[in-house]
C-alpha cells in the first residue's frame, strides 16, 4: 500500500513550533511528506530560513513564522499572520521550549518562569488561539510533545518534571472534551533523542568523561535496545496522531520510549 496514502494530510495545515531544528523540523519534514501544507515558526530567523531551504531540497514548500513563544502577548499576532495565508489551522503540534536541569534551590527563579513561559504557559497560549476554531469547524488534532519527566519526577530537574506533568493532565482534560466537538488532542512523551542538540551534549559529556567525543555511543548502551531514539522514529509516531488513521485516539499521553517509563528504577 501507497505510505502516502494511508496517512494522506492533503490539504491540511499543519503548525510546528520550534520548527527550525532538530525534532521539530524532522516533523515539518515527515508531515509534509504525507502532503500536508507545513508552517513552522521558531526564534531566530536565520535558522527558519536554513530550515526552509532543507525542507525545500524534500520537495516541501514551507511557509515560516518568526515568532518568541516566551513572550505570551505574540501568541495571538503570530496566529493571526498564519491566517493571512492559510484558511485555517488543521494541525498544531507544540514542540517549542526546554527547561534546564536544577533543584529547588539550585535553578535560578527567573530561567524556572522564562522556561515555563516558552514551554508550559506556550503551550496553553497557543492551544487557546487555535482549539476555539477547531472545535467550530469540528475538526482538527493538537498534539503536544512533552517528556517523560512528567511521569517520573526528579528532584534534579524538578521545574522540567512539574511542568511536563501539569502538560500531561493538560493533554488529558482536553483531550477528553475535544471529541464533543470533533477534536482530538494527545500528549507525546519521546525518550532522549539524538538531535543535533543531543548529539552535541553526548560529545561534550564523552570528551570530559572519555576523552574522545567520538565515543559518546558508549554513553547511551544503557538506554532501551542501547541507543536513544532517532528523530524519524519519534516522527514517525508524530505523524500516526495526526493522520485519521488515529481518529480514535485522543485525551492520552503516548510514550515513545522504549519501554523506559515502565522500568523499575535502580
Amino acid at each position: 500500500m501507497n505510505v502516502k496514502k494511508l496517512f494522506d494530510l492533503s490539504g491540511k495545515v499543519a503548525l510546528i513550533t520550534g520548527g527550525s531544528r532538530g525534532l521539530g523540523l524532522q516533523i515539518a519534514e515527515a508531515l509534509g511528506e504525507m502532503g500536508a501544507n507545513v508552517v513552522i515558526t521558531a526564534r531566530k530567523g536565520g535558522e527558519l530560513e536554513e530550515a526552509k531551504a532543507h525542507l525545500k531540497r524534500q520537495g516541501i514548500d514551507a511557509a515560516t513564522v518568526v515568532n518568541d513563544l516566551q513572550n505570551t502577548d505574540s501568541v495571538k499576532p503570530m496566529v493571526e499572520q498564519v491566517l493571512t495565508s492559510h484558511e485555517q489551522i488543521d494541525i498544531l503540534v507544540n514542540n517549542a521550549g526546554a527547561i534546564p536541569q536544577g533543584t529547588l534551590v539550585g535553578l535560578d527563579e527567573k530561567d524556572w518562569r522564562a522556561s515555563w513561559d516558552l514551554k508550559l504557559f506556550g503551550f496553553i497560549g497557543l492551544a487557546r488561539e487555535i482549539y476555539p476554531a477547531m472545535c467550530e469547524r469540528r475538526r482538527g488534532v493538537i498534539l503536544n510533545i512533552i517528556g517523560g519527566a512528567g511521569e517520573r519526577p526528579s528532584s534534579g530537574y524538578i521545574a522540567g518534571g512539574m511542568a511536563n506533568a501539569a502538560l500531561m493532565a493538560f493533554s488529558r482534560a482536553l483531550g477528553v472534551e475535544g471529541p464533543n466537538f470533533g477534536v482530538r488532542v494527545i500528549g507525546l512523551n519521546p525518550s532522549a533523542t539524538a538531535t543535533e542538540r543531543g548529539v552535541m551534549r553526548w560529545r561534550n559529556q564523552a570528551q570530559k568523561d572519555l576523552g574522545d567525543p567520538e565515543r559518546w555511543r558508549e554513553l547511551t548502551k544503557g538506554f532501551p535496545f542501547g541507543r536513544p531514539a532517532s528523530v524519524e522514529e519519534i516522527a514517525d509516531v508524530v505523524t500516526f496522531l495526526c493522520s485519521d488513521r488515529a481518529s480514535y485516539v485522543t485525551g492520552t499521553v503516548i510514550s515513545v520510549d522504549g519501554g523506559n517509563s515502565a522500568r523499575t528504577p535502580r
